[in-house]
């Protein structure tokens, strides 16, 4: 793996010096965009809006427009505006886990130790293992600060970039049912579902088959055959229709386990 940041973990006056790298990959198949006519290759230009020619890499540079004017800006000067905090994972709290909504959690990174480093990350992994908290933390990657949670997995520390609360759009505009009258048997039923369905959470368990699906088709299409299209049928159901429903659900759980 190829590292992505390097910088430290600021824990209290202790500096952990690490690297970051990025713990997760896509699992969806790689598709190309072609041009039907010819299927060449689409190609994205970075074009001068002026000129309309294509501009390098090492031509292009990020501005602020202030009075009709653009101040450029260069590494130097996002690490003038805070050095350590381009440089620094700073931990500021620790909590439980648990009293951080999911809604929150978005990227996980790897946090592997320099050499000069190894035994403080062992100790930090080891103290919140110890305690079972998690460290809130501020850092800052590609000129963007970022929040994040700190904790152990295994042998490794893992930080997961968490979204601030001003990120959370506002369920209040969505329309949501009220509290609708639930009868007893209903809810009772619905219970026996989930308890029916309730297991000790293994990922290994959880495959991406609509990728393997996918390639099925693709697998049948280069041989020439033409998959059969299926569709979903959404069933709206009725309110007296529940119970049934659910009696029924419970039946084929039953028959499946047998």
């Amino acid at each position: 793996m190829r590292s992505i940041w390097t910088g430290a973990i600021g824990f209290g006056l202790v500096n952990i010096p690490v690297k970051m790298y990025s713990a997760t990959e896509r699992s969806e198949l790689n598709l190309d965009m072609l041009d039907k006519t010819d299927l060449s290759h689409i190609k994205y230009q970075r074009v001068n809006e002026k000129t309309g020619k294509p501009v390098d890499w090492d031509n292009i540079v990020k501005g602020y427009k202030m009075d009709d004017k653009y101040v450029i800006l260069d590494e130097k000067d996002f690490e003038a505006a805070n050095a350590k905090k381009t440089k620094t994972i700073e931990i500021s709290d620790f909590c439980k886990e648990e009293e951080i909504d999911s809604i929150y959690f978005e990227t996980p990174y790897y946090l592997e130790p320099d050499k000069s480093g190894v035994r403080a990350y062992a100790l930090l992994r080891a103290a919140l293992q110890k305690t079972k908290k998690v460290g809130i933390a501020t850092f800052v990657m590609r000129s963007k600060e970022g929040l994040a949670i700190i904790r152990p997995s295994d042998k490794v520390i893992l930080l997961n970039r968490i979204r601030f609360a001003e990120e959370i759009r506002n369920s209040s505009e969505l329309h949501l049912p009220e509290e609708a009258e639930i009868k007893k048997g209903e809810l009772d039923m619905a219970i026996s579902l989930i308890d029916q369905l309730t297991s000790k959470f293994d990922i290994s368990a959880f495959k991406d088959t609509y990728s393997a699906e996918l390639m099925k088709v693709i697998e049948a299409k280069s041989q020439g055959a033409k998959p059969a299209a299926t569709k979903m049928h959404v069933v709206h159901s009725a309110t007296e229709d529940l119970m049934s429903q659910l009696k029924a659900s419970l039946t084929a759980k039953k028959k499946k386990a047998s």
